[in-house]
């Protein structure tokens, strides 16, 4: 947090490294995690970014797997060196300056806000020119000999990735029928693990730096690894990372067909399309236990923001993404046209009813509260009127959605648990009409009550509603 003494010791620590003519100015804490600090500032002529964990806190807390930040800082020297764009690292923390741990690189220009860039007519060339630069950056991560990097880097097979991510979705309590079965393809469909290179994890819009002619730094190293470099080009297309601009599977920007043609270009390497989609359905499977992992932190009182219970309601944005990429390679029978829609609107009349309670609230937060606020303020009541927007559709739809979902249950014969455990275990097929249509049935009802504006829902109607 910051404060008279942070500061003190920051600019105490500017001197020592930096010379003692500049002086710390337009000190501001920058987006960042929950344990994560990044804060901007200048010394003297130059603008500055500290990445940090404050003193007491480790990178195992609250759940995070990042690297730590010293490695973080070794791994952005040796990408510099080998012509990746990312900021150059200028300083790193030691016990002594108390600060914690972390490193001092520059700052970068542009913008990262993937809704300020896509579609803008100020960022229109930057965007036309992002395939083939994103192809060049991670072509030059892949390609970082392996023997010159540090030896504490993780590996994990395909099989153990599955593994992790099922052990933790369990360990939550995970009951999510094509989650499960999205589990079970995996593991039928994992490919061998003889790719053994440093990829960056968390490759995609957000991460990136963008200014008007296109990337200007590659950002957010804390989840680099050793790894089959085709899951950075999957990870760039998952469904979540496209930021309303569905069908440009590339970061809401190209064709995923581009990206690997430009990546074959720049790498020398054709990419396979078997191994593109097993970890497209991978990152987006990935996605979704990361959101159910930001509810649990939420709930073991790791950090109470709400912007992590809000987070974790986006699981039911990976049931439409899931079921829209099995789809593509499940019989072509099964994409038969649903009759649904969201309940239409009644007159209601008597006692005021709980949903109108939250919608009266939403109101008032819209209207009263958010106008007058600034900054991270403001960001916060926005994901409160979200947070209400969806307890609002939940008290009005979801006692009916429910019912319906029992129905079908019932008309074909298992119960919720029995269906996710046999979809799991392989003795329950996908490949059953009833089935299927119960899937994405029970997908479009809790997408509409928790995120009705996803773009991908709306991709869904138009995918399965009849002609």
């Amino acid at each position: 947090m910051r404060g008279e003494d942070f500061e003190e010791k920051l600019a105490a620590y500017c001197t020592e490294t930096f010379g003692a003519d500049g002086q710390l100015g337009q000190l501001r804490r920058l987006s960042g995690g929950a344990s994560m600090e990044s804060w901007g500032f200048s010394y003297g002529e130059e603008q500055l970014v500290l990445r940090r964990l404050p003193n007491g806190l480790s990178a195992d807390d609250d759940g995070l797997r990042g690297v730590p930040l010293a490695t973080q800082a070794d791994i952005i020297e040796l990408a510099c060196t080998a012509g990746v764009t990312a900021p150059q690292v200028r300083g790193r923390l030691r016990p002594e300056h108390g600060l914690g741990e972390g490193f001092i690189m520059t700052k970068a220009e542009g913008e990262t806000l993937p809704h300020k860039i896509l579609g803008n007519p100020d960022f229109a060339e930057a965007e036309k020119n992002l395939t083939e630069q994103c192809a060049r950056e991670l072509a030059a991560i892949h390609q970082i000999p392996v023997q010159s990097l540090p030896a504490s880097l993780e590996y994990f097979s395909p099989a153990e990735l599955i593994r992790l991510q099922k052990d933790k979705y369990d360990e939550i309590g995970g009951q999510i029928p094509i989650y499960e079965f999205a589990f079970h393809w995996l593991n039928q469909n994992a490919p061998d693990a003889s790719d053994k290179m440093l990829v960056h994890g968390d490759f995609r819009m957000g991460n990136l730096m963008i200014d008007h002619q296109g990337l200007s730094a590659v950002l957010d190293w804390e989840l680099i690894r050793l790894g089959d470099p085709v899951q950075d080009l999957a990870y760039l297309c998952t469904p979540s990372w496209r930021f309303g601009n569905y069908e440009k599977l590339a970061g809401g920007f190209d064709s995923a067909e581009s990206l690997m043609q430009a990546y074959a270009k720049a790498s020398g390497k054709n990419v396979d399309a078997d191994r593109f989609r097993f970890w497209l359905i991978y990152s987006t499977l990935w996605w979704g236990v990361a959101c159910m992992v930001m509810g649990q932190i939420w709930r073991s009182h790791g950090d109470r923001s709400l912007e992590r219970t809000v987070i974790g309601r986006r699981v039911s944005e990976v049931e439409i993404d899931l079921a829209l990429l099995l789809e593509e390679i499940l019989p072509d029978q099964l994409c038969t046209p649903l009759d649904w829609s969201t309940p239409d609107k009644k007159s209601v009349t008597g006692e005021t009813g709980y949903d109108e309670l939250l919608i009266a609230l939403g109101e008032w937060n819209s209207g009263t509260v958010q106008p007058d606020l600034q900054g991270h303020d403001k960001f916060q009541s926005r994901v409160a009127g979200n947070a209400l927007g969806i307890a609002q559709r939940q008290a009005a739809w979801g006692p009916g959605f429910r019912d319906a979902a029992q129905a079908r249950l019932a008309a074909i014969g298992y119960e919720h648990e029995q269906l996710c455990t046999g979809l799991a275990n392989g003795d329950i097929e996908i490949t059953a009409p009833d089935i299927w249509n119960h899937l994405r049935l029970s997908a479009l009802e809790r997408l509409s009550i928790d995120q009705p504006k996803y773009a991908g829902l709306k991709v869904a109607l138009n995918e399965w509603s009849p002609s």
